[in-house]
Parts: C-alpha cells; sequence; structure tokens
C-alpha cells in the first residue's frame, strides 16, 4: 500500500509540475524576445561604441541630414563586423545546443555532451593541423588560402572523426551506444594528443594561433560563414522536429521504443550523423567552445520538461541568447582586446556540470 501511495504522490506532483510550466508558445516567444534584446545589446556594444541615438542611421534606416561622419564608420562597423558575428554566435549556439539536447536524449543521460564523442577534438585537431601545416616548407603554395583551409580542415577533421566512430559502433546494421561513447573517449585522446604534438613542433606565432583556435572565438566570422552555417541550421531544425517523438519514447529504453513502433536502429544513425554534422560546422567556424551542449538542455528541461518537440527549438534559441552574450561579454571584458570565448563558457559552464554531478549523486544515494 506505501509503494502505490508514493506512486500516486509522485505522480500528482509531475502534474503539479506540469501544470506550473508555461505554454509551449510562450515560452518560444519569450526566447525571441530575449534573442532580439540580447542582439540589440550586442549591436551597440564593443570598442567602437554605437549609442542607440546613432543605431537607426547605421542600419540605414533614415539618412542623416546632418551627415554625421561617425554614420560612415558606425554602417562599416555594424555591416562588415558586428552584425556578422552576432549572427554567426547565435547559429553557432543554437547549432551546439540542440547537439546536446540530442545527445542527452539519445545516451538517456543529462550529463551527454558532443564533445564527449571526440567530434570537437577531431575538429580541433585537423585545424590545428592546416595551421601548423600552411606555415611549413611544403605548405607555402598554399599559404594564401589559410583562412579557408582552416574551417574547412576542422569541418572534415568532424566528419573523418563522425566515420572512424560510426565504423567501430557499428555491427551487422546495429549500433551500440555505448561502443560510440568509449571509442568517442578513446579518438578524443588521440586527438589531443596529436593537439599536444604539433604545440610541441608549433613556433611561437603558430602557438598563439592554435591557442586562439582551442579556446573557440567568433572573430572570425564573415558573411561567407554564415552563408554555410544558414542551410546547416535549416536542415538541422526540420531533422530535429521529425526525431523528437522517437528520443522521448527511447527515454523508456530501446526495446520499449521498439515495440512503440520507433525504428531505433535509424534513430541511432540519424541522430549521431546530426550531431556530428551540427558540431562539425560549429566547431570549423569558432574554434572549440565547451559546456553549451550542457548547461542549455538541462536549464531548459528544468524549466518547459523533457518533451523534445518543445526542448529541440527552445535548446536552439536559449544556446543563441547564451552564446551571443557570451560573445558580447568577451569583446568588452578587456576592450579593446577580445578574451577567447570558450574561457567564459567553461568559467560559467564547469561549475554547471560539478552541479549537476553532485545532483546525481544525491539522487543515487537516496
Amino acid at each position: 500500500m506505501s509503494a502505490l501511495a508514493d506512486a500516486r504522490t509522485e505522480t500528482t506532483d509531475r502534474r503539479i509540475k506540469r501544470s506550473l510550466r508555461p505554454p509551449a508558445s510562450l515560452t518560444l516567444l519569450c526566447l525571441c524576445a530575449a534573442l532580439v534584446g540580447t542582439a540589440l545589446i550586442a549591436v551597440t556594444l564593443g570598442a567602437a561604441g554605437i549609442p542607440l541615438a546613432r543605431l537607426p542611421a547605421a542600419l540605414g534606416l533614415w539618412s542623416d541630414g546632418a551627415a554625421n561622419p561617425l554614420v560612415a564608420r558606425d554602417q562599416l562597423v555594424l555591416w562588415s563586423i558586428r552584425i556578422p558575428r552576432i549572427v554567426a554566435a547565435a547559429m553557432v549556439g543554437g547549432l551546439l545546443a540542440a547537439s546536446g539536447a540530442i545527445m542527452q536524449g539519445l545516451f538517456r543521460n543529462p550529463l551527454a555532451d558532443p564533445a564527449l564523442v571526440g567530434v570537437s577534438s577531431g575538429g580541433a585537431f585537423a585545424a590545428a593541423a592546416a595551421i601548423v601545416f600552411t606555415d611549413s616548407h611544403i605548405g607555402q603554395s598554399v599559404r594564401f588560402m589559410q583562412h579557408q583551409l582552416l574551417p574547412l580542415s576542422a569541418f572534415v577533421g568532424s566528419l573523418v572523426t563522425t566515420i572512424i566512430l560510426y565504423s567501430i559502433a557499428s555491427r551487422a546494421g546495429r549500433t551500440s551506444i555505448a561502443i560510440f561513447l568509449l571509442a568517442g573517449i578513446a579518438i578524443a585522446a588521440i586527438a589531443n594528443a596529436g593537439i599536444g604534438l604539433l604545440v610541441f613542433v608549433a613556433d611561437d606565432r603558430q602557438l598563439r594561433d592554435i591557442t586562439f583556435w582551442m579556446l573557440g572565438s567568433m572573430s572570425g566570422a564573415t558573411w561567407g560563414k554564415i552563408a554555410t552555417l544558414a542551410p546547416v541550421l535549416t536542415v538541422a531544425l526540420l531533422a530535429c522536429l521529425s526525431i523528437a517523438r522517437g528520443l522521448d519514447v527511447l527515454v523508456l529504453g530501446e526495446a520499449e521504443a521498439f515495440h512503440s513502433g520507433v525504428d531505433v536502429e535509424r534513430l541511432k544513425r540519424i541522430s549521431i550523423i546530426l550531431v556530428s554534422a551540427m558540431t562539425g560546422v560549429a566547431v570549423s567556424v569558432c574554434g572549440v567552445v565547451g559546456f553549451v551542449g550542457i548547461v542549455v538542455p538541462h536549464l531548459l528541461r528544468l524549466a518547459i520538461g523533457p518533451a523534445h518537440r518543445l526542448l529541440l527549438p527552445a535548446s536552439v534559441l536559449l544556446g543563441a541568447v547564451l552564446l551571443v552574450g557570451a560573445d558580447t561579454m568577451a569583446r568588452i571584458i578587456v576592450s579593446p582586446a577580445e578574451m577567447p570565448i570558450g574561457i567564459l563558457t567553461a568559467a560559467v559552464g564547469a561549475p554547471f556540470f560539478l552541479a549537476i554531478l553532485l545532483r546525481q549523486r544525491s539522487l543515487i544515494s537516496l
């Protein structure tokens, strides 16, 4: 009888929590408003500050009759540097957060993160190799293409890492998530060892470039990179909506999901490829930025619940807000210099990660 009473009490508590949660449309609307507000603040702040009074003229909403000489400078700063950077940060944050939400649903673990499977490390190793290679005697002929080779190498490195992991974890048409995770940890260790070797042989300038890449930065954002991110983000959002129900059912276990009509193996393949593509493209633009994939989905699960139909688009929006805000702080904390954005995300994400671990430990002890 006591067990039955406890079950009824738990069910009642869950219903109360669900009733206290805001509607899905209101949640998404608030996140959109937060993103617009954060972007508006980010537009005005930086080494070359643009007051709100000059912002409409800088955006071209109306012409300045007084022919203010600052307007031309403001327009150059906005359209060539700041707006591409804000848009790229929003897209990268959305991709990383959605990747984390998919990983956590796939592994049924709130501590899962795309960096765990070695995709970020593989992309970082390829980028570091491109930096060292283009500065060597052998790579002199392609040195003029360094800015194009760097993101391309990072994406190819992430893609190759995914192919290797998938081939290791798949056998007879079935994919083992446990083997995939363990192989990812091993490949991440190998990639980090390769990065250490490149750091050892690099000169001072190469070392600075590698370090800056490893710590993450949005300083290289351009309209061309945004054009690369946009279709990936669009396809990722559509794919996320298509796998949302499968991830919800997978929480019950693979056997239960299979008997509920979910093609579990197909869901695994789509999720793995999707996470790898999103993470690889993000790494190719900004380098390694950690903890976004852990913090954002976990916060949203506490606020809006675990349903992936709402969790995935909400993760994209909150991840965009988080990274735009972090990039803005990185630009103004040590202005006119710039702090790597990975330092800020790690400073916030690492304590949050420890808090999740402590909470999990307390639940296990109960």
